[in-house]
C-alpha cells in the first residue's frame, strides 16, 4: 500500500486545458478538471513538469450527455435533470443540467472516475455537490421523496413544511452520492493497485449557499468517513454578493469574503480533515476590468489570511483564463491582457502563500476582543426555497441562480430582506465593521466533536434564519453556558419554519414545543417562553433579546444594539474591560502582517491607522520597501516586516537571504561574497525578488545573463528582476 502523500501540498490549482508555460504556477499540486478523452494526455503533461497529480470533475454537472441521452446504459436520464416549478430545467450549459444524484448517476461517475484512477491520480476532487433552492420537480426527485419519506412527493413551494422536507432529501441525497463514490472508488483503488486514493470535496461556503439559495451537504460530510477534506470556494463572485448594514445595501467583499472563509475554517477546525482556501484573481463574469478584478483579489486575499487555523490554498483556478485570456479595458474601447507588473503581483501572493503554514500567528497581537462566534447550521440553507408561494411574475424575475444582482422593483421589502439574507448579516456585520473579529460557528459540529465550543466566550444564537437539527445540541449549548459561556440568543418567533415538522414538535411520549428555542430554553434551566432579559445560568449568563436579527440590519440603532449585547455578555463574565472596538483588523503570521482598515466605521476611525515599521510592499510589483504604513478606511496591506526576527534570522542585516520572491525559490546558498538560488515561475513574465544582503551589491544574473539591481540602503536589501522560467534559472548576487 502507498503513502497517504508522496510530498508536501499546500498549493495547487486547477486547469483543464493541457500543460502551458506561461500558466504553470509551480505550486505543490495541480488538479487537472474534466473526465474527456484526452485526460491521460493532459496528465501526462502536468506530470512531467514535477506536479503531484489530481483529478477535479463537477459532481452536480458536467459534460455528461451520453449519460444524459442512453449511450450509458440504454435509457434517457432527462428525468434526472434538475427542474423547477414552471417545468424549467436548471442549466449550467447547454445539454448540461444540474442533475438529481440517483444511485444510476453515481455508477456513472464512478465509471469515469475508475478511469482516473487507473492514469494514477493521487486525489480526486468532487466539486460543488449542488440543489437549487428552486429545484425539486423532477420526475427523479419525486421518487427519491416517495423513497426517503415513505409518502407522496409534495410540491416544495406549496407551504415551510415541504420546502423544509425537499432540501433535507437534497442535502441527503447529494451525501448519499459521495458517500458511495468515494467509498466505492477507494476500494477499487486498494483492490486493483494496492494504493490509497484521496476525495475532497470543493464547496461554496454555507453563508454563500445560503444567500444564493443551494443546498448542500455541508457540514454532513465533516462525519462521512471516506471524506479527507474540502477547498473553500470562495472569491469575488461569491463575496461581492450586496447585503446590508445600518440600512445600506451594497457589495462589501471584505467583510463577506471574512465570513465566508471563518466558516469554512470552522468546517473543519478539530476534525483532522483538510482544509484549501481558495483565491481566484479573476471571477467567472468576464465583465470586469483588470483594476476591478484586482481591488476585490485583494480583499479576499487579505480576509483569508486573517484565519490563521488553515494554511493551505488553492491559489487560482483557470490560470490560462488569467494569465492568457483578456478583459475589458477601463475606457471601454476593447479588451486587453494582464498587465504585466499584476502578474508579477499575483505570482508574489501565490508564493507568499505557500511559506504561510512555516509561521505561526502572534496570539492576539493587535488586541481584539476575541473569542466572539455566531452560530450558523446546515438548516440555514434549507429555508431558502421560492420567495414568494404562488406564481408571479416577481418570483421569476427573481431567477433560479440568484447571486445578488437581482434588483427587481416587484419584489416586496420583505422578499428583498429575503434574498438579501439580512436575518444573518444583521448580527455579523456590526461586529466585524468594529474590528471584532466574529467567528462564525459551525453548530452542527458542536454534538460530533466534543469540547468544539470551548474556545468561544460569547455567542450568537437566533433561530429566525436556520434550525436546530439535533435535540442534542441543546444540550452542548447550555453545558457551555453552565461553564462560563455567556449566550446572546435574538429572536421574536416570527419565522414560519419554525413549524415544519421536526424533532421539537413530534410526539412520542415527551413534551412537545411550538419553537425550538423553547426546548434550548428548558434545556438552560428559563421558561420555555422566557422574557426579554438577562439570566444568570450556573457560572455563564443568557441575553435574550426579542427582535428579529433582519431588523438589525436597517438602522445604526440596531448595529448599536449588537455590539452593546456582546459589551454587556463581557461585562457579565466580568471582562469588560477586554471589550475593544477598532477601525482595523490585523493579524501577524510570521514576518507576515495582514489588515485590513474598516470603512463605514464611526467617527473615531475616519482617519485610518497607522502600521509603525519597516516593510515590504507584497502588493506590488517591485517589493517596494515602505516605513510606517497608513491606511484610510476601505484600505487594505499584505506586508512583510523587515524588523521581524524571522526576517533576519535573528542576526539583523548579517546573514544573506531570500526574503520574498514571485517565483518558487530553491537550492540557496550564501558565502561571504555572493548569495545564489534557482527560481521557478511561468514564463511570459517578470520576477521579482527582494534579498537580504550584507552589503551593496555589485552584480546580479539570471543563468549568466546580466539581471537588473536596485540596491535599498535604508534596509539592506536588494531587488532582482529577471525573465520566468517554470524550468528554472540559476540566479546569483554578488557584493565583494
Amino acid at each position: 500500500m502507498g503513502t497517504k502523500r508522496k510530498g508536501p501540498e499546500w498549493t495547487g490549482f486547477q486547469e483543464s486545458r493541457p500543460y502551458g508555460p506561461t500558466y504553470d504556477l509551480r505550486t505543490d499540486f495541480v488538479m487537472i478538471y474534466g473526465l474527456s478523452n484526452d485526460l491521460g494526455k493532459r496528465i501526462e503533461g502536468w506530470k512531467q513538469a514535477g506536479y503531484t497529480i489530481h483529478l477535479m470533475t463537477g459532481v452536480s454537472w458536467g459534460e455528461y450527455q451520453d449519460y444524459l441521452y442512453g449511450e450509458f446504459d440504454g435509457r434517457k436520464h432527462w428525468d434526472e435533470a434538475q427542474m423547477d416549478r414552471f417545468g424549467n430545467h436548471l442549466l449550467h450549459g447547454k445539454d448540461v443540467p444540474y442533475m438529481d444524484p440517483t444511485i444510476a448517476y453515481s455508477e456513472y461517475l464512478a465509471k469515469h472516475i475508475k478511469l482516473a484512477i487507473d492514469y494514477g491520480v493521487e486525489a480526486i476532487h468532487l466539486e460543488e455537490p449542488e440543489y437549487w433552492a428552486a429545484s425539486g420537480y423532477s420526475e427523479a426527485f419525486k421518487r427519491e421523496w416517495l423513497t426517503y419519506y415513505g409518502e407522496a412527493w409534495t410540491a416544495p413551494h406549496s407551504s415551510p413544511d415541504a420546502q423544509y422536507r425537499a432540501s433535507k432529501l437534497k442535502a441527503h441525497l447529494y451525501y448519499r452520492a459521495l458517500d458511495r463514490l468515494c467509498s466505492q472508488m477507494k476500494e477499487y483503488a486498494l483492490v486493483t493497485y494496492g494504493r490509497e486514493i484521496r476525495f475532497y470535496v470543493p464547496t461554496h461556503s454555507l453563508i454563500n449557499y445560503t444567500q444564493w439559495r443551494i443546498i448542500s451537504p455541508e457540514a454532513l460530510l465533516v462525519s462521512m468517513p471516506a471524506c479527507d477534506g474540502f477547498i473553500a470556494q470562495i472569491w469575488t463572485g461569491t463575496a461581492r454578493t450586496p447585503n446590508v448594514y445600518r440600512g445600506v445595501r451594497r457589495e462589501r467583499t471584505f467583510e463577506t469574503a471574512f465570513l465566508e472563509y471563518g466558516i469554512m475554517q470552522e468546517l473543519t477546525r478539530g476534525t483532522g480533515r483538510d482544509m484549501w482556501f481558495l483565491h481566484d484573481p479573476i471571477e467567472d463574469n468576464p465583465r470586469y476590468s483588470w483594476s476591478d478584478y484586482r481591488y476585490n483579489y485583494r480583499s479576499t486575499v487579505v480576509a483569508s489570511l486573517l484565519h490563521p487555523g488553515v494554511s493551505q490554498y488553492e491559489v487560482c483556478p483557470w490560470p490560462w483564463r488569467v494569465f492568457e485570456g483578456s478583459y475589458p479595458k477601463e475606457d471601454g474601447t476593447g479588451k486587453e491582457k494582464i498587465p504585466g507588473d499584476y502578474a508579477t503581483v499575483l505570482l508574489t501572493v501565490m508564493q507568499v502563500l505557500r511559506d504561510m503554514h512555516n509561521h505561526e500567528e502572534e496570539k492576539n497581537d493587535a488586541g481584539y476582543t476575541t473569542g466572539i462566534g455566531l452560530l450558523l447550521s446546515n438548516s440555514s440553507m434549507y429555508q431558502r426555497g421560492d420567495v414568494i408561494p404562488e406564481e408571479t411574475e416577481a418570483e421569476r424575475s427573481a431567477g433560479f441562480k440568484y447571486d445578488g444582482t437581482t434588483t427587481s422593483d416587484l419584489l416586496a421589502p420583505e422578499q428583498r430582506e429575503l434574498l438579501d439574507w439580512s436575518a444573518f448579516y444583521g448580527l455579523a456585520l456590526p461586529l466585524v465593521k468594529h474590528g471584532i473579529p466574529l467567528r462564525p460557528v459551525q453548530l452542527d459540529n458542536a454534538l460530533a466533536f466534543p469540547g468544539y465550543l470551548d474556545d468561544y466566550r460569547v455567542l450568537l444564537l437566533s433561530y429566525e434564519f436556520m434550525k436546530p437539527e439535533h435535540a442534542g445540541l441543546h444540550q452542548v449549548i447550555a453545558g457551555w453556558v453552565r461553564d462560563g459561556g455567556v449566550l446572546i440568543y435574538v429572536g421574536d418567533g416570527s419565522d414560519p419554519f419554525h413549524g415544519v415538522r421536526e424533532w421539537w414538535n413530534r410526539a412520542g411520549g415527551r413534551r412537545t414545543y411550538d419553537r425550538p428555542d423553547q426546548h434550548l430554553f428548558e434545556a438552560l434551566g428559563l421558561s420555555a417562553d422566557q422574557a426579554e432579559g438577562e439570566f444568570e445560568v450556573g457560572k455563564g449568563a443568557v441575553i435574550i433579546h426579542r427582535v428579529h436579527p433582519a431588523a438589525l440590519s436597517r438602522t445604526a440603532e440596531g448595529a448599536q444594539i449588537v455590539l452593546g449585547r456582546v459589551k454587556r455578555a463581557l461585562e457579565l463574565r466580568a471582562e469588560g474591560d477586554d471589550y475593544t472596538e477598532s477601525g482595523l483588523l490585523r493579524i501577524k503570521r510570521g514576518p507576515y502582517v495582514i489588515a485590513q482598515a474598516l470603512d463605514e466605521t464611526e467617527d473615531a476611525f475616519a482617519g485610518g491607522s497607522v502600521l509603525n515599521g519597516m516593510y515590504i510592499d507584497l502588493f506590488e510589483a517591485d517589493l517596494p520597501v515602505l516605513k510606517d504604513v497608513a491606511l484610510k478606511p476601505g484600505d487594505n496591506c499584505l506586508l512583510y516586516d523587515l524588523n521581524d526576527g524571522t526576517a533576519s534570522d535573528g542576526e539583523g542585516r548579517q546573514g544573506a537571504r531570500v526574503l520574498v520572491s514571485s517565483s518558487r525559490v530553491s537550492d540557496e546558498r550564501a558565502d561571504a561574497e555572493a548569495i545564489s538560488f534557482r527560481s521557478e515561475s511561468p514564463s511570459a513574465m517578470t520576477v521579482s525578488t527582494r534579498i537580504r544582503v550584507p552589503s551593496a551589491p555589485k552584480d546580479a544574473t539570471a543563468d549568466g545573463a546580466k539581471a537588473e539591481l536596485t540596491y535599498d540602503a535604508s534596509s539592506g536589501t536588494a531587488l532582482v528582476r529577471y525573465p520566468g522560467k517554470p524550468e528554472g534559472s540559476t540566479i546569483k548576487v554578488s557584493w565583494a
